[in-house]
């Protein structure tokens, strides 16, 4: 089975996302996200996207099409901004916490876009973004330099090509090094269930107390599930944290 990822543009329809001189952050991520999506197929990935037009969803209704699809990977694309313009420049990668798989692609990428000519701000954990937090697969935010940075938008206009590349090859070189198409994927299971308002509403009170929990549809039961994680250690603490709550807990992978 080939290795699929779902490619996010950032935004879109009557959300532009960060604006700077008429420029659209909407415009410059499906851009983007084409680019590298194609990069990716030629490379033997099976990729899916979020959006190919301007169209609007919600980042709930994205992490939802990316569950559904079963994909192995989510890869969200944006521009980022400051209440300042021409005072930030770099690129930055947003994960929901810095461990496994989706931290070694952030760095990957980052590197990549480094030698491009971006500064690198580094690699982020960002637990409360929605793609992040509701996605059942790894996921990165790419932030693709400032649209409001002057600097940036040179580069992003002058090195399209090289950027797209960039970011495909970051996410392929984690890819071969971490051997991940035979990686595990941990999750926590906290509870099984025939009916969905029930499921539903185990899920709704693990997400008010910030756990990333999520409903599991895909077998014969409604599996409420926690995570997941690329390593054991981090399933085993979050189950252990459940615990102490007074969940029953199982780790599945």
């Amino acid at each position: 089975m080939p290795y699929s990822v779902m490619v996010d543009a950032g935004h879109g329809g009557r959300d532009p996302g960060a604006v700077y001189n008429g420029r659209q952050e909407k415009d410059d991520t499906l851009r983007l996200a084409l680019a590298v999506g194609e990069i990716l197929q030629d490379n033997g990935i099976d990729v899916s996207y979020t959006r190919t037009t301007d169209v609007y969803e919600t980042p709930f209704e994205k992490a939802t099409k990316a569950n559904n699809a079963g994909v192995d990977f989510f890869l969200s694309i944006h521009r980022n901004s400051f209440p300042t313009d021409n005072q930030v420049s770099g690129v930055e990668s947003l994960v929901y916490d810095l461990s496994g798989l989706k931290y070694q692609v952030a760095q990957d990428i980052n590197a990549q876009l480094e030698a491009v000519g971006f500064v690198n701000l580094g690699v982020k954990a960002r637990p409360n973004l929605v793609v992040l937090r509701r996605t059942k697969m790894p996921a990165v935010l790419v932030e693709v330099g400032f649209i409001n940075s002057d600097t940036d938008n040179m580069l992003f206009d002058n090195n399209f090509d090289a950027i797209a590349q960039a970011i495909a090859s970051g996410f392929l070189d984690a890819l071969n090094s971490e051997g991940v198409i035979e990686e595990n994927y941990y999750r926590v299971q906290v509870g099984l269930f025939r009916n969905w308002n029930y499921a539903e509403r185990l899920r709704n009170e693990l997400l008010e107390q910030d756990y990333p929990a999520f409903i599991d549809d895909s077998g014969p039961y409604l599996s409420v599930q926690v995570g997941g994680y690329d390593n054991l250690s981090d399933a085993v603490e979050m189950e252990r944290r459940l615990k102490m709550d007074g969940y029953q807990t199982l780790i599945i992978s």
